[in-house]
């Protein structure tokens, strides 16, 4: 994602319209097999989906369904066996800078303060400085880092560094923002809290976000739409649309209509997605 050569964005569709999106990923029979010596491990089989331009999009399914491979095949990092994936009407064939990634993990760099961190995709793109500082100064404060810029990662909680390596992959204006659990590691309290942090900022910035969680509820209180992947080889089993009114609150968990969504989903997954439903 931050090799100088990639290539950049391509714009919307023109002339579309509120009430026609513009579909900002289109991704048709995607089939990814790992060789591993004389065995091959099938991941993904003939994986189908459009994502409308400023959508949230969440996929859910059991550990080892291929939802962190999906990402990867869309940022460009792997490039699939079979199928085909195209990011703003481009054929996806390698890393591009219109993709900003936010992985389990905030991987912040130890030796450079939380603004350094921030412009570390500015400074190895060689883009203008002085413009990308201010830009990154701005998203310190809209992911509620404002006064911690000069801050060390050590010295930052780790929903604090969460919010870090979301402003990074901001940074650079990625229309596109993948998410690979990137709460998964916190405790349930804070996992809260960064749901409605992350739904404060998504509407303040409206990218297109394709986030993977293991939690039926994270997924239901953040997304548009539900992506539910069966066990391996990942196959989609069901797509739900979210009818739900935004902004959400955490109230908004003890509603019916909630309760019905996360049933729906339960169900199709029959148990598989583990601990977080």
């Amino acid at each position: 994602m931050l090799s100088s050569n990639i290539s950049g964005p391509e714009p919307a569709a023109a002339g579309a319209t509120a009430a026609a999106p513009s579909i900002a990923l289109e991704i048709a029979h995607l089939t990814m097999i790992y060789a591993r010596g004389r065995t091959a491990v099938h991941a993904l089989d003939e994986i189908t989906l459009s994502v409308r331009d400023r959508e949230f999009v969440a996929i859910v399914g059991p550990s080892g369904c291929g939802k962190s491979t999906l990402l990867k095949l869309i940022s460009g990092l792997r490039l699939p066996n079979r199928g085909a994936i195209r990011l703003y009407g481009r054929a996806v064939e390698g890393p591009r800078k219109d993709v900003g990634i936010v992985f389990q993990s905030p991987i912040l760099l130890a030796w450079r303060t939380v603004l350094e961190n921030v412009m570390l995709p500015i400074d190895v793109l060689g883009l203008p400085q002085e413009t990308y500082r201010r830009k990154a100064v701005a998203l310190l404060e809209l992911v509620g880092l404002g006064g911690f810029a000069d801050m060390y990662p050590q010295e930052l909680s780790g929903g604090m560094q969460q919010r870090a390596a979301i402003a990074r992959a901001l940074v650079y204006d990625a229309p596109l923002l993948l998410m690979d659990e990137p709460f998964g590691a916190l405790d349930a309290m804070t996992r809260e809290q960064m749901n409605l942090e992350l739904q404060r900022i998504w509407s303040a910035q409206r990218k297109t976000v394709v986030f993977i969680t293991h939690s039926i509820a994270e997924a239901v209180f953040l997304a548009d739409r539900m992506v539910v992947m069966s066990p391996r080889p990942g196959r989609i089993l069901k797509i739900i649309d979210n009818p739900m009114p935004r902004a959400r609150t955490l109230d908004d968990m003890l509603k019916p209509e909630f309760g019905e969504l996360v049933r729906q989903v339960r169900g199709l997954l029959g148990g598989q997605a583990g601990g977080e439903l």
